[in-house]
């Protein structure tokens, strides 16, 4: 900068702070202005009786507190005072109010949260499961808002507990709303009971509200949030959306189960018969009141009959495949092993990485240990892919020196070298798709194991060398400030797994046949230093899994390409195969056919040219 150029920015820095000062006083002038103005206007009004306003907000109050009562021919809890019950087995514990005879605080007791205080997914005002009644003549309200009468606690004969609420009226219908649940389940019963329903609900249907709040329980509520879905399963067919910001979806088919998952826990609400429309809605709060999401479903149940039964069922509980299999409702879809492009990938973990996962963590009581020797296996399992991928490498490696050959030969004539080039490789029995195809059979593989990690809530609340959440990030130092594209702590386990990524980079660039292409020369530099500022914020255990798996992949490509393959070997078969008659494939044909015509193309294009 010279000096013009700063005496120019001195000039602009005075000109807006002399403007800044300028505004500053016109704004003050301005305001004692206004307030001067206000007060002469309000001296000239008359005083207010504000023994007036008080009778008036008594009045106001006694009328909103009439319209609040229930007509006098319904036999209810008129004491207006709150009750509270409890249902309880091993797994979760639940409070009932007889408030529209619903629940009002859900404790899952086998899990506590990221800072050990109790995990409770249903609390506060906002929660609510309700529905519109027909309580007088042009009038109706929420079940909510209505006080139910406890008929009391059973406990039946396989310990099964049960609780019921009652509303009904002088002539004798009546509504009932009976839980139960079972011990050893996260699923709770829910039966709505009618008689003369149709003077309860009006067009044959219940509209029934569901309200649910979604509380933080992860360390990191941003990636709880990115990993928060709303699932349905509509007509048979699964699917989800991201929670991210808010949104609302509209049904118009039979929805089975309606559910709120969240990192690892789950709020659903299912019919047994289905509900015949519903329209949901979401909102995201602000992050420092520590909820995921806030949503509002409308739900439209059938009602057939005077006098009906429907069964519901509400799961309060962890997003477990096996226990959620167990339901058998599909509700094992909502455990995300795989989505997307991907999709298929979720077999292969359902079937094939969770039962094995599963056999080694009843075996081994290290939660790390079972990741290392799960990613071994995995590595010697791919290792014979790993092996084809190398050879094919080192059989390219030894036709460099005739490769170099033709470049000399055909120049800047690219097609030229191209055909001749396959013509090489055809003569020696190399296939130049011999190192990629191996390497993308090991996607899938990859893919699995990185949606597996995520998702398993085995995982939580495991500790691991100075890991103290696996389910989580391993914070060895927290920044005092936010670095673009990384964040405000450092993980050590994702700098493992950069390092180990950076020496395999280094590696099979010190044993490519060719590194004179300068975009491939830094490319593989590229990919960990991304892996820098992308696995920051994952789980601990999947940056674990990379580390181990790249330092299997480091010692097997070592081992392969010193001890195994027999360079010597590779160029007298080389030999070998030219001396057989070359039979090419049908896309091989197709391949040289289409390198000829493109050169006779270009010929003629550079003939007319000359001409």
């Amino acid at each position: 900068m010279d000096r013009n150029t700063v005496i120019g920015f001195v000039l602009i820095g005075a000109l807006l702070i002399g403007m800044f000062i300028i505004n500053s006083r016109s704004n003050q002038a301005f305001l004692a202005e206004q307030k001067r103005v206000e007060d002469s206007i309000a001296r000239t009004k008359p005083k207010v009786d504000t023994a007036a306003i008080k009778s008036d907000l008594k009045l106001t109050d006694s009328i909103l507190n009439a319209k609040q009562k229930l007509p006098a021919v319904f036999i209810a809890d008129t004491t207006n005072a709150e009750r509270l019950d409890t249902l309880e087995n091993e797994l979760i514990k639940i409070v009932f109010t007889n408030k529209g005879g619903q629940p009002k605080r859900v404790e899952i007791k086998s899990f506590k949260k990221f800072d050990g205080s109790p995990i409770i997914l249903d609390k506060g005002e906002f929660n609510k499961l309700s529905y519109l009644i027909n309580t007088g003549p042009n009038e109706t309200r929420q079940t909510a808002m209505i006080p139910f009468v406890t008929a009391g606690k059973t406990v039946t004969a396989d310990k099964a507990q049960s609780i019921s609420f009652v509303l009904k009226d002088t002539t004798g219908k009546e509504i009932v709303h009976q839980y139960t649940i079972k011990p050893g389940s996260y699923l709770v019963d829910f039966n709505i009971s009618m008689t003369a329903a149709d003077k309860w609900v009006s067009q044959n249907a219940i509209n029934l509200l569901w309200q649910t709040e979604t509380p933080q329980i992860e360390k990191d509520i941003t990636y709880e949030r990115q990993q928060s879905h709303i699932t349905y399963l509509e007509n048979g067919d699964y699917d989800f959306e991201y929670v991210a910001s808010g949104d609302d979806m509209k049904f118009e088919k039979g929805v089975e189960w309606l559910a709120v998952k969240q990192q690892f826990f789950i709020s659903a609400l299912a019919a047994k018969n289905k509900f015949q429309r519903a329209d949901v809605k979401w909102v995201v709060p602000d992050d420092s009141l520590h909820i995921i999401a806030q949503t509002t479903a409308n739900l439209s149940l059938a009602v057939t009959g005077n006098a009906t039964t429907i069964p519901l069922q509400l799961y309060y509980g962890p997003s477990d495949y096996n226990i959620l299999a167990a339901a058998n409702n599909k509700m094992e879809n909502i455990v995300p092993y795989g989505s997307g492009v991907f999709a298929f990938v979720k077999y292969i973990n359902r079937h094939f990485l969770l039962p094995v996962f599963d056999f080694l963590r009843n075996h081994i009581a290290s939660m790390g240990m079972v990741i290392f020797l799960l990613t071994l296996l995995i590595r010697l399992i791919t290792s014979p892919i790993l092996y084809k991928s190398y050879l094919s490498g080192a059989k390219m490696k030894a036709l460099k020196p005739e490769i170099d050959r033709l470049k000399e030969k055909h120049g800047d004539d690219k097609q030229a070298f191209s055909m001749d080039q396959m013509k090489l490789w055809k003569s020696a029995g190399v296939s130049p798709l011999g190192g990629c195809l191996p390497a993308l059979l090991q996607i899938p593989i990859f893919m699995s194991l990185y949606y597996f990690f995520q998702s398993n809530i085995s995982l939580r609340g495991q500790s691991f060398l100075w890991a103290k959440d696996l389910a989580a990030y391993d914070s060895i130092a927290t920044l005092p400030f936010s670095i673009p594209f990384y964040g405000d702590h450092v993980s050590l386990f994702t700098i493992t797994a950069t390092v180990t990524s950076l020496i395999i980079s280094i590696y099979s660039m010190s044993t490519m046949q060719d590194n004179s292409n300068p975009v491939m020369k830094y490319m593989p530099y590229i990919f960990p230093v991304l892996l820098l500022g992308v696995f920051n914020n994952l789980p601990a255990a999947l940056t674990w899994y990379y580390t181990v798996s790249n330092t299997i992949t480091l010692i097997l490509q070592i081992i392969i390409q010193k001890y195994i393959i027999n360079h010597e070997k590779i160029l007298a078969q080389i030999e070998e195969n030219r001396k057989k008659p070359v039979k090419q494939s049908k896309f091989q044909e197709r391949m040289m056919a289409m390198q000829e015509s493109n050169k006779k193309l270009q010929d003629l294009k550079k003939k007319s040219g000359k001409k």
